[in-house]
């Protein structure tokens, strides 16, 4: 068995900000191509919410483990996806992490631990929980971060994945990226109260929130709910991190004038903006650094997706079930 490392990582703010940063400008990126038609599946982008899963997966280890939802760009990079692979997988080529075939919503991959992701709402809780009991039994100090929106805690499966996961003390972090909204339908209209980590306190799990989106906030506690999973002394763990996702539900464009939200909470959401935040605090020299180098890897990946082929015919009769 190998020696588990159970000390918390210290903060890198100059690998913090480019990780917040890459996610933001190709997801930038992402929405600037999307009305060409290059881009051929739906997108669902994260600018705004990038905090949550940069702060959850930084003190990760290379060999931890991530299940992500179908708004799952960011947690894809800030886990180290392949950004070559996302970008090609968007354009529905063939060197895409899915080879085409999944598009945005079904993002894989597992040279990086990272887990396919799937259009169904809360479905990938519970593929979570069986992992992180296969990664126990294995007994490496290994963990899984399941991420997941409001949303998909309405599912009966999230219970069922919290009461399984508890029962068995499984080395998975539960992450509520907490939007406000389940497509366009508010929290008010949905949940009879907002003590969502009470809920979940229910099944003797631990729970702590986050309201501001405060990306080193949400990296001390994942990480000190991380290193205690690695020894076994503690089981699962849950977060819910408040957020606010700036453009809408699905696709490239704004949506303040659909009715369901105001620009005026973008706007405070924008006044505590994570990528702006740690930017600021980094040395002129280094942050244009990290943005030149942002933005090279971005141009290098779309060039790559740009001229990659397109799946052959063939491949429609791959990785399927036939009778």
């Amino acid at each position: 068995m190998r020696r588990m490392s159970t000390a918390v990582p210290q903060v890198d703010l100059g690998l913090l900000y480019r990780k917040l940063r890459l996610i933001r400008r190709a997801e930038e990126e992402i929405a600037r191509i999307y009305p060409s038609d290059k881009i051929k599946s739906p997108v669902h982008l994260s600018i705004g919410q990038e905090a949550v899963s940069v702060g959850v997966c930084d003190p990760m280890r290379p060999d931890d483990v991530v299940s992500g939802t179908y708004r799952s760009h960011a947690s894809y990079i800030a886990k180290g996806g392949d950004l070559r692979e996302l970008f090609a997988e968007l354009y529905g080529k063939d060197t895409g992490c899915a080879h085409g075939k999944g598009g945005s919503m079904h993002l894989v991959d597992m040279n990086h631990y990272i887990l396919g992701t799937s259009a169904v709402v809360g479905t990938t809780v519970p593929i979570a929980v069986g992992y992180a009991l296969a990664l126990k039994r294995e007994g490496s100090g290994r963990v899984v971060a399941a991420f997941f929106g409001d949303g998909a805690t309405e599912e009966g499966v999230f219970y069922e994945s919290l009461n399984f996961a508890a029962l068995h003390r499984l080395p998975v972090l539960f992450v509520c990226e907490n939007n406000f909204f389940a497509i366009h339908t508010p929290l008010e209209k949905r949940w009879a109260t907002r003590q969502l980590c009470e809920r979940v306190r229910t099944y003797g799990i631990p729970a702590q929130q986050v309201t501001d989106s405060d990306v080193l906030k949400i990296r001390q506690l994942a990480a000190e709910a991380i290193a205690g999973m690695r020894t076994g002394q503690t089981g699962p763990a849950f977060m819910e991190c408040h957020t606010y996702r700036w453009r809408e539900h699905v696709g490239p464009r704004e949506d303040y004038d659909d009715g369901y939200r105001s620009r005026e909470d973008l706007l405070r959401w924008q006044a505590n903006d994570q990528v702006a935040v740690i930017g600021a605090r980094l040395d002129a020299a280094e942050r244009s650094s990290i943005e030149a180098d942002v933005e090279r890897e971005i141009a290098d990946a779309i060039e790559f997706a740009e001229k990659s082929p397109f799946p052959d015919a063939k491949e429609l009769c791959t990785h399927v079930f036939a009778g």
